[in-house]
């Protein structure tokens, strides 16, 4: 396995590896990876000939006042997890290298990056449409894979995919997750010991909105109630949203009769966490 910086050189071995017949995955991060990223590289390695895993910190979609500059980052101990399951080259360009410094040309969309994540981020998607698009131009990838914990980025990417021809198959991936039931995050980190044991919160509420769901509640108002009531039983948790929206549109509903999104976003302390689950009632 390499790690390549730039464009140029990664654009070079990707040629190759087209010559020789090979598949090519590609694996979008931005580092400090995880089980979870793990869980992504072995699917994209059962699936391809040859695996490009990103691992960029990505500038454009952090807003003002956020956690940019302390993101955690720690590329020897990325180059060892993508290793071990089974990586050919991690892309880790420098901002520089992505950015030309008068880059004016950006991706975004309209509708689905209005709400969930978006309302309270409003530059975040225009960031991640960019990068991603970026991505694909230099990686050329047959499949790209990306984890269902970021729901929202999931449904946003498919879409974009969509709109603008790419060439790509999308592969969305379980959320992994901690023995306790919490989502895995590189965020997680952020967390003191005390604020750890309150994330769980997300987890449990969710676990009470699905068991809602599974007994027959058809009314979104109710369930997502219920998930609120769960979530303000924790003194540290500030809500930042719960909704159930429509799977693919990612509209809010009313009344569950197709699939759905269930999806919230909680401070715990000053760290801010996501999580959700899908939902498709029996017909």
């Amino acid at each position: 396995m390499q790690i390549v910086t730039t464009i140029e050189e990664l654009r070079s071995i990707v040629k190759w590896w087209r010559g020789e017949g090979h598949s090519v995955g590609l694996v979008p991060t931005m580092g400090y990876l995880h089980e979870g990223h793990k869980s992504l590289i072995e699917k994209a390695v059962s699936e391809n000939g040859r695996v490009v895993v990103s691992d960029f910190v990505n500038p454009t979609q952090f807003g003002a006042n956020e956690d940019l500059s302390t993101y955690p980052r720690d590329i020897d101990r990325d180059a060892a997890l993508c290793e071990a399951a089974g990586a050919d080259v991690i892309f880790h360009p420098a901002p520089e290298e992505m950015y030309a410094p008068d880059s004016c040309t950006f991706v975004d969309m309209d509708r689905l990056t209005k709400g969930l994540c978006g309302k309270t981020r409003p530059t975040h998607f225009c960031g991640v449409c960019t990068v991603v698009s970026k991505l694909f131009n230099i990686v050329t990838p047959d499949r790209a894979y990306f984890g269902q914990k970021d729901a929202q980025q999931l449904a946003v990417i498919r879409r974009m995919v969509r709109d603008l021809n790419f060439n790509i198959v999308i592969v969305g991936c379980p959320i992994v997750r901690e023995q306790d039931g919490l989502a895995m995050s590189s965020r997680n980190t952020y967390l003191s010991e005390k604020e750890r044991k309150a994330a769980l919160v997300l987890h449990k509420s969710l676990t009470v909105g699905e068991e809602l769901l599974h007994a027959g509640e058809k009314d979104a108002e109710k369930v997502k109630a219920a998930i609120l009531k769960q979530i303000r039983t924790e003194p540290l948790a500030r809500v930042d949203y719960v909704e159930l929206v429509d799977a693919e549109n990612l509209e809010p509903v009313k009344k569950i009769d197709g699939p759905i999104l269930a999806a919230l976003a909680v401070y715990i302390g000053k760290t801010r966490l996501i999580d959700n689950f899908s939902y498709a009632p029996e017909t």
